[in-house]
């Protein structure tokens, strides 16, 4: 076997790699990778592979000689290739690295972080000397550029400048910066993540994004800290110089299971209280909530996300909202379930990351003063449990960024657009066309699907200056809300959007500025075009006349496209508004956040009141609320039976903690005595089984409705329906509490490992939906199940009442023939049996809303 490194590589690659290297030549320089399994190059040579190991850069180094020494059939010089190994036996953790592992081959397992945006990197500087005007080339190895104490490399020159840098003529490549936390599944108890910064150059610059589960394998390397006072430090920081990088797809493959603990979890699941003991493993400390903690159980395990034949993609995630009085343990069992979550990430409303919830844009010194992505906690929770705590305290930007992410800021699927040729298409037949022309290109997001486009669309756009014909980047679509919001505008066209999408209105001196559609009034001036009779080229104004809340009768998706750089299209004359998810400084990415979302918020107002719907209670918008499947009001009422258990539990465990401390100084307590006293909080199963039992379940489990669950969940959806034919009585369920049935049904049978959503996981998760329903669904007033309280934080009796308010004033300005007197229409509405303190009410909130104003006091006018 020959001793020569390049030799070896030449003999290894020929006869072990001699197809790969065909197929790379054949597509090369499109594709410039090659790569090589550390187990197959073990094999050949062992020593060889282990000098690769501990002497990576001279080895690569050969090996990238030995690409252009090989003799292949075809006409192809292979200089910017690459032999990126794979299958690193050496795996470590951030936190393992010590000074021995520097200039070492080894592999990092962890979750992206950060990218920067990718950019060009001079690798080899051409310069000119400005005397004799020879031309040569320095490599740039390091991060800081040479061009420093130079000399001309012509001899018979051979001075120090001046040299001239020659863009055109140096080699650059692409390059990037990541950084790389370890997985939040790999940490214990309190410890805090680490980080690790990577460098990836070349073909692996720009395939990874946040949020992303990776294998870095790289050469460690190190470079002195320095500072502008103190100069170069004796401390030396990391960075791992990536050379491959293999992708972690699989969902909790992190998570290793045993031959002998994939038996005791088989047999758990036999175990016909098997239920019971998972409650009871979720905060075994904190005493009581049984329907919170099975429901938080079915979250555990989840529905799983299905994909039908059309492109469409139904979530499994399932969505809880815990609502309720200060001081009842709601942060607790959030923490709690990160913990026992495969995967989990905690984040409070009052102190987000950077990055917020979703991802934001942000300069760190990561990217050298370039933009750089930055995941939040949705993403770093992707395909685990992201739990917000104090949600009702988040800051608008963080609020809006949890609304894109569970439901998008879109356009209802009738929406129509006019294309530059003249043509007209509808949004939703257009995008739902382009995806199913084109699967393989359409990437999946949160609740949403996003197809890139190169080229083959126009559409009329417009910068508020000049209409134009512009390129469609983009087109996706996205789970739909509970309801919309319908717009007409003074030409007669309406658009029907997503409550928190943006419309334009005109502002200060008729400037274009852009509002939520839920906040849009009537009689605000609106930016549109011409009509084709007046040329059609020219910016006009139209008065909005009215704006009304839309029920979701039937769509599954909005729509939305994407115009670079205008953000505008025109539809019907009307100019509208597109959104991206994360764009900034041209940084754009597409980031993964199918995470189960487990929030909590308090009441406005300190504490709840039992008497009034909850939505005007907490600090969430209704279309906010309307998108969890499950939303628990957990009150603190006084009650002396349960107060006494609280108290008794909150002392036994208390008890237990003192046992347990002062065991190594006190030997009158022994381990029987902890034990016993532990028995109160210890969990049926213990935290790291659950994790697993959880994993297990997830990763091999995907059980369909049986016959008899499908017949039950059809009975109680169309029955509780019916119950809303009496146009008097509110609309009880929409098909979105029967989607999140079916996701809940399919957890229950999932946490006992079963094939076969079956009717007793059928009646189990009816009873735990109704019983939120029964909380948070109920219009006081009538006692009847009404959907919109959730959906549009109103009632029907309070609509109802709000309308006949309305048509009493036109009534009495009718008969008045001008303003009505504000006595005149509260005595008359007492006359029809509404409360004169309801009425007021009513009238204060429609002078705020716009939709009725008083010309002079006393007298009430609608717009």
């Amino acid at each position: 076997m020959p001793a020569d490194p390049v030799a070896k590589w030449e003999e290894f690659l020929h006869t072990r790699y001699w197809d790969e290297l065909l197929e790379l030549a054949d597509s090369y320089p499109d594709e410039r990778s090659l790569h090589v399994r550390f187990p197959d190059l073990d094999r050949y040579d062992p020593e060889f592979a282990e000098e690769l190991l501990d002497d990576p850069e001279k080895i690569l180094d050969a090996a990238k000689a030995a690409l252009l020494e090989l003799d292949l059939p075809m006409d192809v010089y292979l200089d910017r290739a690459h032999v990126r190994v794979v299958e690193l036996p050496r795996h470590f953790k951030t936190r393992e690295l010590r000074s021995d592992h520097i200039n070492k081959l080894l592999a990092i397992d962890g979750l992206v972080r950060t990218a920067t945006e990718v950019r060009p990197k001079i690798v080899s500087a051409a310069f000119q000397c400005q005397r004799c005007g020879y031309t040569f080339f320095k490599e740039q190895t390091g991060n800081k550029f040479e061009d420093q104490n130079l000399k001309c490399m012509n001899q018979a020159c051979d001075r120090g400048g001046p040299f001239k840098l020659l863009l055109a003529q140096s080699r650059f490549v692409d390059a990037q910066k990541i950084r790389v936390q370890e997985s939040p599944e790999d940490l214990r108890g309190g410890e805090q993540p680490q980080t690790l910064d990577v460098e990836l150059e070349d073909d692996l610059a720009g395939r990874i994004f946040p949020g992303d589960r990776v294998i870095v394998n790289g050469i460690l390397k190190s470079y002195q800290r320095t500072s502008p006072q103190q100069g170069k430090s004796t401390y030396f920081d990391l960075v791992h110089r990536g050379i491959s990088v293999e992708m972690k797809e699989q969902e909790f493959e992190e998570i290793e299971i045993g031959q002998e603990e994939e038996k005791l979890i088989l047999e758990m699941s036999c175990d016909p209280e098997i239920y019971d003991k998972v409650r009871s493993s979720i905060a075994p400390s904190i005493y009581g909530y049984d329907d919170v903690k099975e429901a938080l159980a079915l979250q555990l395990v989840s529905g799983f996300e299905k994909h039908l034949p059309d492109g469409a993609r139904i979530r499994g995630d399932i969505h809880i909202l815990l609502v309720g009085d200060p001081g009842i343990a709601k942060s607790q069992m959030l923490r709690y379930m990160t913990k026992i979550s495969p995967r989990g990430i905690y984040t409070s409303g009052k102190s987000s990351t950077s990055a917020g919830l979703t991802a934001t844009a942000v300069k760190d010194e990561l990217g050298d003063g370039r933009w750089t992505i930055e995941a939040g906690a949705l993403v770093l929770a992707d395909k685990g449990i992201a739990a917000i705590d104090e949600m009702d305290k988040m800051n608008s930007e963080d609020k809006s960024a949890l609304h894109e992410a569970m439901e998008q800021q879109s356009y209802h699927s009738s929406t129509e657009i006019q294309l530059s040729d003249g043509r007209k298409a509808r949004i939703g037949e257009l995008v739902d066309r382009l995806m199913a022309t084109r699967p393989e290109e359409t990437i999946a997001g949160k609740e949403c699907e996003i197809l890139p486009l190169k080229e083959g669309i126009r559409i009329k756009s417009t910068d508020m200056n000049c209409i134009f014909d512009a390129n469609v980047d983009r087109v996706s679509r996205h789970t739909a809300p509970g309801y919309f919001i319908k717009i007409r505008y003074s030409n007669g066209r309406e658009i029907i959007v997503t409550p928190e999408h943006p419309v334009y209105i005109a502002g200060e001196e008729n400037a274009a500025a852009c509002i939520p559609a839920c906040e849009a009034k009537a009689g605000e001036m609106a930016p549109a075009t011409a009509p084709a009779s007046e040329g059609g080229e020219k910016i006009v104004f139209l008065r909005i006349t009215d704006v009304q809340a839309v029920p979701n009768e039937g769509e599954r998706y909005v729509y939305d496209i994407t115009v670079e750089p205008s953000h505008t299209f025109i539809s019907l004359g009307l100019i509208l508004h597109n959104t991206i998810s994360v764009a900034k400084a041209g940084v754009m990415a597409t980031l993964k956040s199918r995470c189960a979302l487990l929030a909590a918020a308090n009441p406005k107002l300190g504490r709840f009141d039992k008497y009034e719907p909850i939505a005007p209670q907490i600090n969430l918008t209704p279309a906010l609320m309307s998108r969890f499947d499950l939303i628990f009001v957990l009150t603190d009422d006084p009650d002396t039976k349960r107060d006494s258990a609280i108290a008794e539990h909150i002392l036994k465990s208390n008890y237990a903690g003192e046992l347990a401390s002062q065991i190594s100084w006190n030997p009158d307590i022994t381990q029987e005595d902890i034990d016993e006293a532990l028995v109160v909080i210890k969990p049926a199963i213990e935290p790291e089984l659950l994790r697993k039992y959880v994993a297990y379940a997830r990763k091999n489990i995907f059980p369909t409705l049986s016959d008899e669950a499908r017949d039950y969940f059809l009975n109680y959806y169309v029955g509780l329906r019916s119950q809303g034919q009496d146009s008097s009585k509110p609309v009880p369920v929409t098909a979105r509490q029967l989607e999140a049935l079916i996701r809940l049904g399919e957890a229950s049978a999932r946490l006992r490992l079963s094939p076969k959503v079956t009717i007793e996981d059928a009646r189990r998760v009816v009873r735990i939906q109704e019983a939120c329903l029964r909380k948070v669904g109920v219009d006081p007033e009538t006692g009847f199940l009404d959907a919109d309280i959730i959906a549009t934080g109103t009632t029907k009796s309070t609509r109802d009442r709000t309308r006949s308010v309305m048509d009493i004033i036109r009534d009495v300005s009718r008969e008045q023939q001008g303003p009505a007197p504000r006595d005149a229409v509260l005595d008359r509405a007492e006359e029809l049996g509404i409360e004169r303190s309801k009425a007021e009410e009513i009238i204060d909130r429609m002078r705020r809303d716009g939709d009725v104003f008083e010309p002079r006091p006393g007298m009430l006018k609608l717009p």
